[in-house]
Formats: structure tokens, sequence, C-alpha cells
């Protein structure tokens, strides 16, 4: 009989190693190497591995196409994330800080579904006793809500019986007797989301999986288990805040732009259907440094404050420093103020955030983040009811972006009176030149001149 061999995995990886690295030579992290015990499976006898011809190729025409029967969740802003409700046979993965709310936003979701489905919440980490102090704090009570503590897949599995909807609260607590390394290891986290994804497939169960986040915010584990899963989604917020913000980064039935916003509340998670004035601060035109877009977030369409700190360095090396805003855009787009704008910002700390914990990815927010950095630098307030978007290049031009329209629509429902837009989205957004005042500039200068930032 094969002796058990052990070999070490990387955590960031998966990197396989024979020995213990100080450096994966993969991903070029260190310390991320763990050991783990590797023990061969017995040979099988007699039995056919193969089963070649059985499967063979169908031409796109002939393939049938299915239709999405969505599931409403209970929570609008939950199912807006995942592109208009929950798909049959599907794995949702959420990740999140630990006591960001994770467990009680699948617990409420869970007892939602069980009014009219059977769901099974798998607590990993959690007495059951511990589930329903939970569920009786949020106030919530299902007859068709069964719940497990249990750790080994295995056992999972065969309590799964009819239920259509399960809960696995946490998947690194969750192990496979068909491994000997510990639960949470890249091997045991790979082949038990694996096996769930085959599970979800094939038996038309629907998964809610939640996953630990390392210190850098980023899921645990192999990157396998976000490839398998369908839709991937971040649960952020601060633990002294009662906002928090879902948001999705892969998702298979929808945009990956999407963003659902909650508030956290004695009786537990509800989603906010009124945000307007969530990412706007109330003393918006007051004070230099400010400035506002229309961000677009999949299939909607927020007014985010850019807001700036310009304060002169105490030290040689001038300081850089943003939330919410891409940290190399900062960079390019000081360089174009300092080039083609003549602003000089080489003996200045900057400071960059977008209110509310946004996320400003696109380049349509690079004309507001210019005007607010041109605000704070100069110390000239700009008018509270003045909004800008557009991608702003090296030459100092405003390129044109998607989505004018909304964005320009957004404005006006939001009652502003100016939106400053690229030259090249000016046409479409002439249906609305009666309703608010139009502005299309073709390089930053312009736009600094008009608001007299300069």
């Amino acid at each position: 009989m094969a002796k058990a061999t052990s070999q070490f995995v990387c955590n960031e990886c998966g990197y396989v190693s024979p020995r213990w690295l100080g450096k994966c030579p993969a991903c070029e992290k260190f310390n991320t190497f763990v050991e783990e015990v590797v023990a061969p499976m017995p040979a099988s006898k007699g039995i056919k591995t193969g089963t070649r011809g059985s499967v063979k190729a169908i031409p796109l025409h002939a393939v049938q196409q299915e239709k999405l029967s969505r599931v409403a969740s209970g929570m609008q802003e939950f199912d807006n994330v995942l592109g208009g409700g929950i798909v049959p046979a599907s794995l949702v993965l959420i990740g999140g800080d630990p006591g960001v709310g994770k467990s009680t936003l699948l617990t409420q979701i869970a007892a939602n579904l069980a009014k009219t489905q059977s769901v099974l919440y798998v607590s990993a980490e959690e007495s059951c006793a511990q589930v329903k102090l939970r569920c009786e704090r949020l106030g919530v009570t299902a007859e068709n809500l069964f719940l497990l503590n249990q750790t080994c897949l295995e056992d999972i599995i065969e309590n799964i019986g009819e239920h259509k909807f399960v809960v696995i609260d946490s998947i690194q607590a969750v192990y496979t007797e068909a491994l000997s390394s510990t639960a949470g290891s890249v091997g045991q986290v790979k082949e038990c989301a694996t096996r769930l994804m085959r599970l979800a497939k094939g038996m038309g169960i629907t998964f809610f999986i939640i996953g630990h986040v390392t210190k850098e915010g980023a899921l645990a584990g192999p990157k396998v288990l976000e490839h398998v899963m369908d839709t991937v989604l971040y649960f952020e917020g601060e633990g002294a805040e009662n906002f928090k913000i879902l948001r999705s980064v892969k998702n298979r039935f929808g945009s990956v732009q999407e963003v659902g916003v909650f508030e956290m509340g004695e009786q537990g998670v509800r989603g906010m259907s009124d945000y307007r004035e969530l990412f706007l601060s109330q003393g918006r035109g007051q004070a230099a440094g400010s400035a506002v877009m229309p961000a677009e977030t999949g299939n909607r369409c927020m007014m985010v404050e850019v807001q700036s700190l310009v304060a002169k360095t105490a030290y040689g090396m001038p300081r850089r420093m943003t939330l919410g805003v891409d940290y190399n855009k900062l960079i390019v787009l000081l360089a174009v103020l300092e080039k083609r704008c003549g602003l000089p910002f080489f003996s200045s700390d900057v400071y960059c955030n977008a209110v509310g914990g946004m996320k400003l990815s696109e380049p349509a927010a690079d004309l507001a983040v210019c005007a607010a950095l041109a605000s704070g630098g100069t110390g000239k307030v700009l008018d509270k009811d003045t909004a800008l978007f557009g991608e702003v290049g090296l030459t100092g031009e405003v390129r044109g972006v998607a989505f004018a329209e909304r964005r320009v629509n957004e404005c006006v429902k939001m009652g502003f009176r100016r939106v400053v837009v690229p030259m090249k989205n000016l046409p479409a957004c002439e249906k609305y030149r009666g309703k608010i005042e139009i502005v299309g500039v073709s390089y930053v200068n312009q736009m600094l001149k008009i608001l007299e930032l300069r």
C-alpha cells in the first residue's frame, strides 16, 4: 500500500511544491505555503473511467434555448444586484469582512424563500441554537427553514434531500473526507466548491455560499473558488456605519457593475429604495474640493460626490492617497492638470475620496476628479448644482463616454441646474436642453474656465 505523502500549496494561487518555499515562484507572495497531506486513493480495478463516444458536439442552431425563470428573494436590492432575481441551479458566493452582516443577510433571504420553498441553512461555524437566536432577533419565522450544524461535505449532501435552496456558512469551514488536509486549505476549498457546483447543475439546487476574506480584502482560498461560481458578491461597509454596499464583481446572468445599498438596523438588513442623497454630502457647495458626477452602476445611475484635499507638504516627497478612486488614475490626472492646465501639485499632498464608500472605476469619472482637484488646489468653490462627467486623455482632451443620456436624465431628476458633458456626447443630450443647462467641452482647460476654477 502506498504511503501518504505531503506537499506544500500556495494559499494565494494554488502553486504546488514538494518542499516549503519562502516565496511563491508563481505569484511571488511571501509566506503563503501551507503543508497538505496527500493520501493516495486505492486504485479501482475493472472500472472504465472513460466515456469516449458517448457525448458528441452539436451545432449551435440545434441547442435548445433555456428561459431563465428567476425567483424573488424578498429583497428588491438583492434581486437588482443579481440581475433581476435568483437564477435556479446557480451558485452565489458572498464575501465580506467579519461582522459586516453576511450571515444576517442570508438568514433573512433564507427566511423569505422558506415561505414558498424548502430551504436548508448549513451553519458550519455556529450551532443551530445560535442561528435560532439570530432569527428571533430579526423577527423571522419560517416552517420550511431547516437548520444543520455540520462541517463534513458528505453529511451535508446526504441532508440536502428535496431542498432546492441551500445556504453554506461558510465554505472555509467545510471539508470533504476525500482529502486528508484540514478544512480551509486550498485543496479542501477547491474540492468542496467543485462538488457543490456539480451538485447544483445536476440536481437543480441553488447554493448561497459565504466566503471569508483576507486582510487585503480578497476572498480567501484559491481563485478556482471564484471561477466555479456563477455570481460573486462583496458585502462592504464599516462596522460602525449603518449603510452597507453589496457589489457584484462576477455575474453570469446580469451586470457586474450593479450596486445594492442596504441599511443595518435592529431588525436586520433592509434594502434602501431612496439612496439618492446617500452619496452626496450635506455641505456640498460650501467648501472647495467637491464635485458631483452621475455614475453608472449596472442598470442604475447614481449621483456620487468626489472630494479632494490639497495641502502643502511638510516633507520632500508629497503624498497621494485615494479612497474609491483608482490611485494610478489620480496620478495621471494630476500630471494632466500640471502639464496642460498649469496647476501646480508637485509640492502638495493630495487626498481624493468618493463619498459613501462608492468605487469609481469608470473613465467617466475623470472630469469630476479633475474638477475636484482643481477646486481643492485653487480654493475656489464649485457650484453645488453643477455635475460633470467625461473621460480625460493625456493631451487634456475630454472624450465621450457611454450612457450620456441616462446620466443627464439623472441630473435632471436630482434637480441639478447645469451639467458639463464631453462635446462628442452633446448632440445626444440636446433633448434635455429645456430642463437643464448643458455645456459641452473638448478640453479640460475649457471646463476650468467655464467653472471659474483657474
